[in-house]
C-alpha cells in the first residue's frame, strides 16, 4: 500500500486536516489512515545558518570581517526542533510514500517553510499544493479536490527566498556594522528601522511644537448657536463680543447638502488590528494571535490577508452567513436588513486570500467556550460583515451663515435621513465595553435667508494642538501607507512590511528597548532616537523598503528576476560597509548608559558612580572603590544596594535591615559603619544592632 504524505505548518492544523481526510490513527509525530500520513512543521523547522557556521572568525563581531555574503547559503535545524524534523525526514523518504502535499499556510512564508524542509530532507517526490482560506471541513475537502502542482508556486517561493535572504544580509551586516562602531548591540532591520524612524520623526514634531492661543466669539439665540472664525488676540475678540451682545444677527445664507457615506469594506488583517487596538486596546500581535486561534478553531477564515473582498463565487455563502448572523448576534436582534452582497464580491481584488469573515462553523457553535478576547474579535468581524452589506448611510448637512456687527458667524447642523449601515455599527458599539466615541448630531431650527435674531455673545479661549503620538492603530495605518506617494499607482504592495509581519516588528522594537508603550501610545526611547539619527537614509527610508516589497510582489507574479534583486541587495550591503568605516570619538559614547551618581568620594571628593560590579570614584587617579560582592555583605546574605552605598557615602553609616547572623541563624537590623576608606579595600563594621 502506498501513502500520500500531507505536511501542515502547525500540529493543530494537521489535526484538523487529518480528521477530515480520515487519518485518525495517532502515531509519533504524525497521523495515519485512509491512505494518508499527516504530519506538521513547528513554524520554521529549517532556518538559515548563523554567520559563525560559515567561518569561526564570524563568531566575533569585527569591522574587518564585513560584509558577510554567504556563498552557498547553509541551513540548520534548531536543536529544539530536531525531533520533529527527523520525523518529517523519515516520512518524506519512506518507500511507501509516493507523493507529498504541501499544506503549510497558504502564503509566502508558508511556501518557504515547506520548501526548506523538503529540500533539507533530500526529497524529490512529486508535490501538490493545498491552498485554502478556511479550516472548515468543507473548505479542506474542496481544497483536496483541487490540489495544484507545487511548481505553480515556484515564483512565490522565489519571492519568499529573496525576502528571507535580503533580511538576513541587511540584518546581519548592518547590525554588526553599527554595533561595532557604537560599542552597543544595535539591531537593524529592513522594516523595523524605517518604522522606528517614523516614530522618532513624530516624537520630534511633538517636542518642537509651540502651542498658540486663539479665541472664538459665539452668538446664541435660544437653541441656535453660531461661531466666528479664529481670532488671534483677546482684545479683538472681546471688542467683537461687546458689539454683538444684544445686537441683531441676520441669516445671510442657508446651504443644504444631501450626502451619502458608503458602507465600509470587509477586514483585512491590518484594518482588523487597527480597529481592535482602537476599541479594545489590543496590540497588533494580540489581535493576530487571537485571530490565528479562531482560525485554528475553524471559526474564522485565514487572518494573514491583505484583501478586503470575497471572490465572486462566494455570494451564496455570504448570503447564508448574513441571515444566520442576524439571529445569532445580540446587537442584531430585530434588525431589518436587506443584504447587498454584490458589493463585497470582487475576485480581481482578492490576492492569495479573501477578506476575514466568520465561518459557517461559527454560526453553528456561536460564542460557546470562547475567551472574552476571542468573543470581542468575533463580534468585531461579524459586525463588519453586516455593515459591509447594509444600505449606505444618508444624511443632510445644513450650513447657515449670519451677519452680526459687520462679522460673519457660521452654524452647522446634521440630520440623518437613512441610518443604513451606521445603525448596525452604533448598535454594535453600544453593546461594547470599550472606548467608543458617540457621534453628536446638531439639529438646527428651521432657517430662512433674511431671518433675524436678537443674540447674546461670549468669548472662548482655545489652543492649537500638537501632533498626536502614534498608537498601534495609527502606526499600522502609517506603515501601510509609508512611501506610497513615491510608488507607481499600479504597485500592488505598498508600505512597510506585510499584514502578517507588522505586529512582530512592533513587538521587536519594544523588546529591543528602542520603543516603549505608554497606555496605547508608542514612544521612542533615547536609544531608539539615537539609532534613527545615526543610521543612513538607505536604512531608515520607508520609500526604499516599500520598493523592496513591490519588487518581491513582482517576483511572486513571475514578472521580475530574483537574481537581479539579490545582486542589488549585495551591492547595497557592500556599499554600506565601505561608507561607514569609522565614526568620530564623541559619537562613540552615544549609546553608553548615563552614569548614576551615588555620592561623593571620601578620599578625593569627586563623584562616585555605580558600575556593574562596584561603586567607583570618577577620578581615575583615585583608587577608591566599594565592591558589590564585598565579603562583609555576602557573609550576612545582604545585597549591597545603591541605597546602602549612598547612605554610607553621605553619613559614613547606613541603617540596614535583614542582616543574617551565622551564629544564631536569624536575621537582624543594624547600623553599618564605613569603617576604613584609607587602604586598598574599604572596610565596614556593625556599629549596633537595632
Amino acid at each position: 500500500m502506498s501513502f500520500q504524505l500531507v505536511i501542515a505548518e502547525k500540529p493543530s492544523v494537521a489535526r484538523s486536516i487529518a480528521a477530515v481526510i480520515g487519518a485518525t490513527e495517532k502515531q509519533t509525530g504524525y497521523w495515519q489512515g485512509g491512505g494518508y500520513l499527516v504530519s506538521w512543521c513547528i513554524g520554521h523547522l529549517v532556518s538559515f545558518a548563523e554567520a559563525g557556521q560559515y567561518d569561526e572568525k564570524y563568531c566575533k563581531w569585527k569591522y574587518e570581517d564585513l560584509p558577510i555574503l554567504p556563498q552557498p547559503w547553509q541551513f540548520i535545524v534548531p536543536d529544539e526542533k530536531k525531533q520533529q524534523f527527523e520525523v518529517l525526514r523519515a516520512l518524506l523518504n519512506r518507500p511507501d510514500v509516493d507523493s507529498v502535499t504541501a499544506a503549510t499556510d497558504a502564503g509566502r512564508e508558508g511556501e518557504l517553510i515547506f520548501r526548506f524542509v523538503y529540500q533539507m530532507a533530500g526529497c524529490t517526490k512529486p508535490v501538490k499544493r493545498l491552498w485554502v482560506s478556511s479550516m472548515e471541513d468543507a473548505a479542506i475537502r474542496e481544497g483536496f479536490a483541487n490540489l495544484r502542482p507545487d511548481s505553480d508556486y515556484d515564483a512565490l517561493y522565489q519571492s519568499a527566498l529573496c525576502r528571507a535572504k535580503a533580511d538576513w544580509l541587511v540584518g546581519i551586516n548592518a547590525t554588526r556594522l553599527f554595533s561595532v562602531l557604537y560599542h552597543k548591540t544595535l539591531t537593524v532591520g529592513r522594516v523595523q528601522t524605517p518604522t522606528l524612524k517614523m516614530l522618532v520623526d513624530r516624537d520630534a514634531k511633538i517636542l518642537r511644537f509651540q502651542k498658540e492661543k486663539y479665541y472664538t466669539v459665539g452668538i446664541h439665540s435660544g437653541s441656535l448657536k453660531a461661531d466666528s472664525g479664529c481670532i488671534a488676540d483677546a482684545e479683538t475678540a472681546n471688542s467683537l463680543k461687546e458689539k454683538c451682545t444684544s445686537a441683531v444677527a441676520v441669516c445671510t445664507s442657508v446651504k443644504r447638502e444631501k450626502k451619502t457615506e458608503q458602507p465600509p469594506k470587509l477586514y483585512d488583517l491590518t484594518t482588523l488590528q487597527r480597529e481592535a487596538n482602537r476599541l479594545f486596546g489590543f496590540t497588533a500581535k494580540q489581535t493576530l494571535d487571537y485571530a490565528q486561534q479562531l482560525y485554528e478553531k475553524k471559526l474564522l477564515t485565514y487572518p494573514r490577508t491583505d484583501s478586503q473582498y470575497l471572490t465572486e463565487d462566494m455570494g451564496q455563502t455570504a448570503q447564508h452567513l448574513v441571515s444566520d448572523l442576524l439571529g445569532l448576534l445580540p446587537f442584531a436582534q430585530g434588525l431589518g436588513l436587506t443584504p447587498e452582497v454584490g458589493r463585497i464580491l470582487n475576485s480581481k481584488k482578492v490576492s492569495d486570500h479573501h477578506a476575514i469573515i466568520p465561518t459557517s462553523e461559527f454560526v453553528k457553535q456561536g460564542f460557546t467556550g470562547l475567551a472574552e478576547s476571542e468573543c470581542k474579535l468575533m463580534n468585531l468581524v461579524c459586525s463588519k460583515l453586516l455593515c459591509a452589506v447594509a444600505a449606505p448611510h444618508e444624511y443632510e448637512t445644513v450650513t447657515a451663515v449670519f451677519s452680526c456687527a459687520g462679522n460673519e458667524f457660521t452654524a452647522k447642523g446634521k440630520t440623518v435621513l437613512v441610518p443604513g449601515w451606521k445603525e448596525i455599527d452604533q448598535r454594535f458599539r453600544s453593546n461594547l465595553k470599550a472606548d467608543t466615541e458617540e457621534e453628536v448630531l446638531n439639529t438646527l431650527p428651521e432657517l430662512a435667508e433674511g431671518q433675524s435674531f436678537s443674540v447674546m455673545a461670549n468669548v472662548s479661549e482655545h489652543f492649537t494642538s500638537p501632533p498626536k503620538a502614534y498608537t498601534e492603530d495609527t502606526l499600522l495605518s502609517a506603515m501601510e501607507r509609508a512611501g506610497a506617494e513615491d510608488m507607481p499607482e499600479e504597485a500592488e504592495r505598498k508600505g512597510l512590511g506585510t499584514p502578517a509581519t507588522r505586529a512582530a516588528i512592533l513587538e521587536k522594537l519594544v523588546q529591543m528597548g528602542f520603543v516603549q508603550r505608554k497606555g496605547k501610545q508608542l514612544i521612542p526611547t533615547k536609544d531608539g532616537i539615537n539609532l534613527a539619527v545615526v543610521l543612513p537614509e538607505s536604512l531608515t527610508s520607508p520609500v526604499l523598503t516599500a520598493e523592496w516589497e513591490n519588487r518581491l510582489t513582482e517576483i511572486a507574479k513571475g514578472n521580475a528576476d530574483p537574481d537581479d534583486f539579490m545582486a542589488e541587495i549585495e551591492a547595497q550591503v557592500r556599499q554600506l560597509v565601505k561608507t561607514y568605516s569609522c565614526i568620530s570619538a564623541d559619537k562613540q559614547n552615544l549609546f553608553q548608559p548615563e552614569r548614576v551618581i551615588i555620592g561623593k568620594c571620601p578620599r578625593c571628593g569627586e563623584n562616585v558612580y555605580e558600575g556593574k560590579k562596584n561603586f567607583y570614584c570618577g577620578n581615575r587617579g583615585c583608587q577608591f572603590v566599594m565592591w558589590k560582592n564585598d565579603r562583609f555583605f555576602e557573609q550576612r546574605k545582604k545585597a549591597f544596594t545603591p541605597k546602602i552605598a549612598a547612605a554610607l557615602l553621605k553619613n559614613g553609616k547606613a541603617k540596614v535591615k535583614g542582616l543574617y547572623s551565622e551564629k544564631t541563624g536569624k536575621t537582624y537590623d543594624a547600623t553599618v559603619l564605613l569603617a576604613d576608606t584609607g587602604g586598598k579595600y574599604v572596610n565596614y563594621r556593625v556599629e549596633r544592632k537595632e
